[in-house]
């Protein structure tokens, strides 16, 4: 059998950790692999190379992915679909594992819906897929978002400044509380919760008349104000699935907070520091359970699932159940960290 494996989507920690696990897993079944390069577009353009077991020796702590990945919706042109289909027949393709988040695992339970035999893992930094507690990437993000409020902690209260602290997070805030919990943030806004600037303005100042000199605000970057009536861009341009590039909320709310608490404040973008490097410890046990699960279930003939971590068990369920919704963040940990606020 041979199996194709890709991953789309941005890239987080883990995937080459998930790309090892399938390829030293298969083997043993006796399987071919042919890695896609650059997601479902290499797929379309036929850019492939053959993994083997020497291909992936060492793969377990690099961050990144040596298959590259975009953001390709190869569905969206007619064109595109029909060199997709031709080019599984071409490359002789048994089965699929697509590695990625909404967008990409989208693709897959349709491709399957056209008798595609396709198999999920899910990767997203934003832990906003349904179905699975955790996403692999998600811990390796938080660590960084913590690492980095340690850091500026110490530097905003030496100058007595406000820091708002914009992470990563479209319609989920997952990294923005966790990470916010763990580095002792004063605010945090995420997108399932429209903020009010005043009542931000309002934690900031109290903490000034208590003594407490500095404020870390944590925002995720699909927060918004409540008087804006949506996310925050720094443009319109739209990837190949529609969605908008987000950025600025960070800026915006430095700006706001001192012109209106006359407090000096400043703002840092962490981006893409929360998807480089390598995976933590975690990461990795979670993405190689992940990829023996995905290229076993291939091994049953059990096609159009996703791997899935419920509880502390290795699942699998739907496609379709996966990406049917986004998972938004569990508002009793929301509840947890506002306390904290001040």
């Amino acid at each position: 059998m041979n199996v194709g494996i890709l991953t789309g989507g941005g890239d987080c920690p883990g995937l080459n950790a998930v790309i090892r696990a399938i390829v030293k897993r298969g083997h043993q079944f006796g399987y071919e692999f042919t890695g896609i390069r650059d997601g479902w577009r290499g797929l379309v353009q036929s850019n492939t190379i053959k993994l083997t077991k020497q291909a992936v020796s060492g793969l377990l702590p690099m961050g990144g992915t040596i298959l590259g990945t975009s953001r390709t919706n190869p569905l969206k042109k007619p064109e595109d679909a029909e060199k997709l289909f031709k080019n599984i027949e071409t490359l002789k393709l048994d089965a699929i594992i697509a590695i990625g988040g909404d967008d990409t695992l989208g693709v897959a339970a349709k491709l399957h819906a056209k008798g595609i035999k396709v198999i999920g893992v899910p990767k997203t930094i934003d832990n906003d897929l349904s179905g699975t507690d955790f996403t692999f990437g998600f811990d390796t993000a938080v660590s960084i978002v913590t690492w980095a409020l340690d850091r500026l902690h110490s530097t905003t209260e030496a100058h007595q400044r406000v820091m708002v602290v914009e992470v990563m997070g479209r319609h989920a805030g997952w990294i923005a509380v966790y990470g916010g919990i763990a580095g002792g943030a004063d605010v945090i806004l995420i997108p399932e919760k429209p903020f009010d600037v005043d009542e931000v303005c309002a934690v900031i100042k109290k903490r000034k008349e208590e003594g407490k000199n500095f404020s870390l605000v944590v925002a995720a970057e699909g927060a918004y104000p409540k008087e804006a009536g949506g996310m925050i861009t720094k443009d319109k341009t739209l990837d190949s699935f529609g969605h908008v590039k987000l950025g600025g909320v960070g800026e915006f709310l430095a700006t706001e907070i001192e012109k209106r608490t006359s407090l000096e404040s400043r703002f840092v973008v962490l981006g893409h520091l929360q998807r480089g490097g390598t995976p933590t410890a975690y990461d990795r046990i979670l993405a190689t359970r992940y990829g023996i699960r995905a290229i076993e279930l291939v091994n049953e003939a059990n096609f159009g699932r996703m791997v899935a971590l419920q509880g502390n068990k290795i699942v699998d369920i739907s496609l379709e159940e996966a990406t049917a919704k986004l998972k938004t963040i569990d508002l009793e940990m929301y509840r947890i960290a506002h306390i904290f606020f001040g």
